[in-house]
């Protein structure tokens, strides 16, 4: 989960969804990213975040959309990108009577110890691709894990 969902979240989803679809084990999970706000609903990730997927061979049709209760209630983990989203999850969850997902930054599964993918909006293709490797070192380890 990431503030607006088109640039950091849809990369991580895109990554995990590939990591479970070589490890052949997709039927067993159920991936999706959303947004904390509601300010880019609908619209598709930013064209720098599909162009860093292409370049490796990932391809995502994701449209943004807002985190539900539902969500809540649904996933067993909700993962964002930094504190302020944790902040902003953790206070929606404590809406949520029967709040079954843990809400934790993904990049506590970062054996690289970095805690905090940063938004690449303002950046460049460099930061783009930063936010890509983040993403996929948590995830691989993050899938390890839950394995």
């Amino acid at each position: 989960v990431s503030v607006g969902n088109i640039c950091r979240s849809p990369i991580a989803e895109a990554v995990f969804r590939k990591l479970v679809t070589d490890e052949k084990v997709e039927n067993k999970w159920m991936t999706d990213s959303a947004a904390v706000s509601d300010w880019n609903v609908g619209r598709s990730p930013d064209a720098r975040a599909l162009s860093c997927l292409r370049n490796h061979g990932i391809e995502t049709a994701h449209k943004a959309r807002q985190v539900t209760k539902d969500d809540f209630q649904t996933f067993d983990y909700i993962l964002c990108m930094d504190e302020s989203n944790l902040r902003d999850l953790k206070r929606k969850s404590n809406q949520v009577k029967d709040c079954k997902a843990k809400i934790e930054l993904l990049g506590t599964y970062d054996p690289q110890k970095q805690l905090i993918i940063e938004d690449p909006y303002y950046g460049n293709e460099k930061d783009f691709e930063t936010v890509y490797e983040q993403c996929l070192r948590c995830c691989k380890a993050f899938l390890e894990k839950s394995h």
